[in-house]
């Protein structure tokens, strides 16, 4: 990272973006999420087999793979949803491993699940309203008013249920809620699944100035093109395991990598 974390948490809060890290800065920097040796079974079914996974603040990561190979379950169980059977999780180095959901989003992890998950009874300013709050030091540089500069359709549907919302719409009310915890790590699962190709391209537009301001994150898109362009390293998952991992630059000019692991 180019400025240690207490300096990236300071610049987000004045509102002031700072640069995503180095892959050599984030290797140094302690991890503001971790996972050690995780496993998580489905009953008799081994899902997860011993996954290792650090996110370091301010950096960007894309989790890739095939449908059903692990990834939502890893996303489910870092953020409390699901019991590992095996392993630990640490933020910021406390074990986390028994945190409820709530407990987990205290922490400043925020999370944007596959389906948006948004309150469809409540109207877009009360979906944004209700999830409002400080980040874990204090920060304030989500406020409601800038949520809604960088979703101006949003600002058009303030009075609107979310169950009155287009698809687009939807997701990037979920984006939005998120953001309004100042969270410190923001997982996104599937953003743009299912959307028309412009929202999509609205959504990444997104994606890469939450990037700018410092907040961590870790994005499972099927669109791996868009995932390796605004990550800073992936990893790439197959049945439960880590297959490939490392700079998503030296990722995108691997297509064999690619190929193999997830079949494009």
């Amino acid at each position: 990272m180019t400025a240690p974390a207490s300096a990236a948490v300071s610049a987000t809060a004045a509102g002031r973006d700072t640069a995503p890290p180095t892959a050599a800065a984030a290797a140094t920097t302690p991890a503001l999420i971790q996972a050690q040796n995780l496993h998580v079974h489905y009953g008799a079914s081994h899902v997860l087999r011993g996954i290792d996974l650090a996110i370091a603040p301010g950096e960007s990561i894309g989790l890739l793979g095939r449908n059903g190979m692990g990834k939502t379950t890893l996303i489910r169980t870092l953020m409390g949803h699901l019991r590992a059977t095996e392993g630990k999780v640490h933020i910021r180095a406390r074990d986390c491993t028994r945190t409820p959901p709530y407990g987990i989003a205290q922490q400043g992890i925020a999370y944007v699940p596959e389906g948006r998950g948004i309150f469809p009874n409540l109207s877009v300013r009360e979906n944004l309203l209700v999830a409002a709050r400080a980040g874990v030091n204090g920060q304030r540089a989500w406020t409601y008013d800038r949520v809604l500069q960088v979703f101006p359709r949003l600002s058009e549907r303030l009075g609107n249920g979310g169950n009155q919302l287009s698809g687009g719409e939807q997701q990037m009310l979920a984006i939005g809620r998120a953001l309004m915890t100042n969270p410190d790590l923001i997982i996104l699962d599937e953003a743009t699944e299912g959307l028309a190709p412009l929202i999509v391209a609205d959504i990444w537009r997104i994606i890469g100035e939450i990037r700018k301001t410092g907040i961590s994150s870790l994005i499972v898109d099927r669109n791996y093109r868009s995932v390796l362009e605004h990550t800073d390293r992936c990893v790439v998952m197959e049945k439960g395991q880590w297959v490939f991992q490392g700079d998503s630059r030296s990722i995108a000019s691997q297509p064999d990598v690619l190929t193999r692991h997830l079949g494009v």
